[in-house]
């Protein structure tokens, strides 16, 4: 499985690590918020606003180095909008590696 890492913010930052900083504290701020939205809406089977959500999640999976979790993601949103959860076990193993990432940054 790909771990989460942060070239992609290092690659944006440059020099700059002002914004690396910042990029940092935005994902350690929002993700365990929408993963906690995310879930709420999968609980009560919620399709569409969690195929929202996974649609803002995939983001900071691609923030987060994870490209083929990304195509998973793209994938499991597409699902959702069918009301059809298949992937949904795999997309949350890689929201746990990266909560458990962002948290120890």
């Amino acid at each position: 499985m790909e771990k989460p890492n942060l070239t992609y913010i290092e690659q944006l930052a440059g020099d700059n690590s002002e914004f690396k900083t910042k990029m940092i504290a935005i994902l350690k701020k929002e993700l365990p918020e929408e993963i906690a939205v995310y879930k709420s809406q999968m609980q009560n089977n919620n399709w569409q606003e969690a195929a929202q959500s996974v649609h803002k999640l995939k983001h900071k999976v691609s923030i987060l180095g994870l490209e083929k979790s990304y195509y998973l993601a793209e994938t499991y949103e597409e699902n959702l909008k069918n009301k059809v959860s298949t992937f949904q076990n795999e997309f949350e193993i890689v929201l746990e590696a990266m909560l458990n990432f962002v948290q120890t940054l």
